[in-house]
């Protein structure tokens, strides 16, 4: 039995994290406080804030404490606590994946790639972008309008002969010498870098001149390939939403139903939408809005914060308690000062509307698939004349050779909604052939 009154009597008043343990010795959940004595105390009142709190602190049979210096360092350790421990009481962001850039390398010859993971490699980052399929858009898109190489350095060391890619138009074809010079390849390298940092002004600007002179000096050639770079430009430029402002943001939109929330990202860097991504956070039962909003924007910047690029400004939908400790979390992070805005204006406005529209509609399509997901096991059950479906085997039969079979469970569990988790174990037997073989 945990002896609460003597463990406070030995906290400290001084900012850190504590950890609270189950009986099997599992770390059940983590949080943060300012003054570590004071916050550990409320927990053990007789009226509870909720049942959620009431559950946790009925299973506490271990508190651990690490005092920080500061609030900040309370706060980067709470959520790498978080990552590390995956408490089941804590608000959990999951499918937390890094987040893919364009690299332009800092070769002789540079190369776009698409880059995910640490920033090791020489060269120029932009982003970043929601996925990985909008980066392989806009490098296919790229190809079209700048003609610089994406090939492996590896491939275009050992070439002798210019590849396909420069046949038809998508490439200057630098690893053969000749075929362009130095001055029109670091050209289109500019131009590149210029369009992804969302100056397409600059690089209209620059076709426009070279065009009038490549015009002059009767290079009509010359004028109509870059009159078509600069038609290419303008087309995409045409089909983006841009802010006057030419800020980097976050927005972020919540919406909650159910018991089951959505967090939306909308990503907008020189005041054009790279792209957006949905979220829905593991959350327990009882937890209220704010905390879902503020342990998912805690856990989404400053956990694998190396591989995020940080914007000036973050937009929320919702006042949060911590704003100004985020705010100089992040600072900090950054290297410079990053805002948290709660109750922007003008285009702002604009984007976290669009942000909340897009976390509602994403939490009614997901909350749609699991009711039809309860539909077909309620009429599953009803042809197996079964009072409901807990679990489900499947024989993988698609095999011809081999010793070991695949064996799916399926295994139904109510926790608050329907759910379904899928573990593979390999089966050591034929299994009655296999379920009789074809």
């Amino acid at each position: 039995m945990f002896d609460a009154k003597a463990f406070l009597k030995t906290v400290t008043s001084q900012p850190g994290v504590y950890r609270m343990y189950d009986a099997g010795g599992t770390v059940i959940y983590v949080g943060k406080a300012k003054d570590l004595k004071k916050r550990l105390s409320s927990y053990f009142r007789s009226n509870l804030a909720s049942r959620k709190t009431e559950a946790l602190v009925a299973q506490i049979q271990q508190i651990d404490v690490t005092v920080t210096h500061t609030e900040t360092e309370a706060l980067l350790l709470e959520h790498n606590y978080i990552k590390l421990y995956q408490p089941r009481y804590n608000v959990l962001l999951r499918d937390d994946k890094s987040y893919p850039f364009i690299f332009l390398s800092g070769d002789t010859h540079p190369r776009l790639a698409m880059h995910r993971g640490a920033k090791h490699a020489k060269g120029e980052y932009f982003g970043p972008f929601p996925n990985g399929y909008a980066v392989r858009e806009t490098l296919a898109l790229l190809q079209k309008i700048f003609p610089v190489r994406q090939c492996e350095n590896s491939v275009y060391r050992n070439r002798s002969r210019p590849c396909l890619q420069y046949q038809i138009g998508r490439c200057l074809g630098p690893c053969v010498a000749g075929l362009v010079s130095e001055e029109e390849y670091a050209q289109q390298v500019e131009y590149v870098r210029l369009f992804l940092s969302g100056k397409d002004d600059q690089v209209l600007t620059q076709l426009i001149a070279r065009m009038e002179k490549a015009s002059q000096e009767l290079a009509f050639e010359e004028a109509a390939r870059i009159r078509d770079q600069i038609q290419a430009v303008r087309r995409v430029t045409e089909r983006q939403f841009v802010s006057n402002s030419g800020d980097d943001l976050d927005v972020i939109g919540v919406a909650f139903d159910a018991g089951m929330a959505c967090v939306h990202v909308l990503f907008i860097r020189q005041g054009k939408v790279l792209g957006s991504r949905s979220y829905f956070p593991k959350v327990p039962g009882g937890t209220e809005l704010g905390e879902v909003v503020e342990t998912f924007v805690g856990q989404f910047y400053l956990q694998g914060s190396q591989m995020r690029t940080l914007p000036g400004e973050i937009l929320l939908d919702f006042n949060l308690s911590d704003k100004m400790l985020l705010a100089d979390s992040l600072s900090e992070l950054a290297g410079r000062r990053i805002y948290v805005q709660t109750k922007p204006r003008g285009d702002r406005a604009r984007y976290l509307k669009l942000a909340r529209t897009n976390a509602a509609t994403a939490l009614t399509t997901k909350l749609s698939q699991q009711s039809t997901v309860t539909q077909r096991l309620t009429a599953l059950a009803t042809v197996l004349k079964l009072p409901a479906v807990k679990r489900m085997e499947c024989f993988d039969i698609s095999h011809t050779m081999g010793s070991k079979r695949s064996h799916p469970v399926w295994y139904l569990m109510l926790t608050g909604r329907y759910a379904l988790s899928i573990v593979v174990i390999i089966s050591r037997v034929l299994r009655r052939a296999m379920i009789t073989r074809r």
